[in-house]
């Protein structure tokens, strides 16, 4: 037999195996030159969460260990961001915070967005007396003001770091459901959908093996977007005291401290607040360029790439 003929029989594979790095590469690029603004709050953001990892390494001394010789001092050559009141280091409290403050953030973004992403699909897809009752809860959460509900909440489960992460997982479930149940009510009505219906595929199943995959891109946007409310409301809850309680250093908790004195010592409220603001306006940015690029409407190009790099 002509080892050539056995060649030509293997049946090629699909545009996604076949997809070259350099067609991935190509599509990254110009995903870079379209929204320059986004990668760059990308690469801030993975700097800020490489940092929060790494903070036992990257902080110069222990952000709990006080210098009562040096209490209250501005930022100087030994401390780069000065000190608090009972003589901590500032930069280190604020290495510190992130790691507190992005571990809440993610983690409740995380759990809040899952759930909320979850119930939505079950709701669009079953939709009836179960829809009508989900969208009933869902419109109760939602009519009080996110830093409202979390810190009721907060307040009636405890504070600490789980309490701080359900409260606000809890308001990020509204945004899921509304979100992914209404993606949902759109794919139950495509053909293979129905096709699956006909040849008696469980809802179970259905929900699991056709709807949800066609989820995740609003999912994706849903918690890079959410990331940043996260973080404000943890610092939120922080200042207000009912978040995670000190001396465990967050960015909420050190703009509370600075309050302590009667005229606030400028570098202990400039300092937290410009990590609040550069980390939620990196995570920001991103989110809007993920969003772009996944929404086809907004940028065929993801499109293509999923496609094999193949040009309309």
């Amino acid at each position: 037999m002509d080892s050539r003929v056995g060649v030509q029989a293997v049946p090629a594979l699909g545009p996604v195996a076949d997809l070259p790095a350099r067609s991935v590469a190509r599509e990254l690029g110009s995903f870079a030159r379209r929204n320059p603004m986004a990668v760059a709050g990308g690469l801030v953001g993975l700097l800020i969460v490489v940092v929060a990892v790494a903070a036992p390494l990257v902080a110069p001394s222990d952000p709990l260990k006080t210098d009562f010789r040096r209490m209250a001092r501005p930022p100087d050559a030994r401390s780069v961001f000065g000190t608090d009141q009972v003589g901590r280091d500032t930069l280190s409290r604020v290495i510190h915070g992130s790691r507190m403050s992005l571990t809440v953030a993610f983690a409740s973004v995380l759990l809040g967005t899952t759930v909320g992403a979850l119930w939505g699909v079950a709701s669009g897809y079953l939709g009836g007396r179960f829809d009508l009752v989900s969208q009933r809860i869902t419109e109760v959460l939602q009519s009080f003001p996110d830093l409202i509900l979390a810190m009721a909440i907060s307040m009636a489960i405890g504070t600490g770091m789980p309490a701080v992460i359900v409260a606000i997982a809890i308001t990020r479930i509204p945004f899921g459901n509304r979100v992914i149940r209404s993606v949902a009510l759109t794919i139950r009505e495509l053909a293979y959908v129905e096709a699956a219906r006909a040849a008696g595929g469980s809802s179970f199943r259905i929900m699991t093996r056709h709807v949800l995959p066609q989820c995740m891109a609003p999912y994706l946007v849903l918690a890079t977007t959410h990331l940043g409310v996260a973080i404000v409301i943890e610092a939120a809850l922080g200042f207000l005291g009912v978040g995670i309680p000190p001396p465990t250093p967050t960015w909420g908790n050190m703009l509370a401290e600075s309050l302590t004195s009667l005229v606030p010592h400028w570098w202990l409220v400039f300092f937290p607040g410009l990590a609040i603001t550069v980390t939620v306006l990196a995570f920001n940015l991103f989110g809007d360029g993920i969003r772009d690029t996944l929404d086809p409407r907004l940028s065929p190009a993801f499109l293509r790439m999923m496609a094999g790099g193949r040009r309309a």
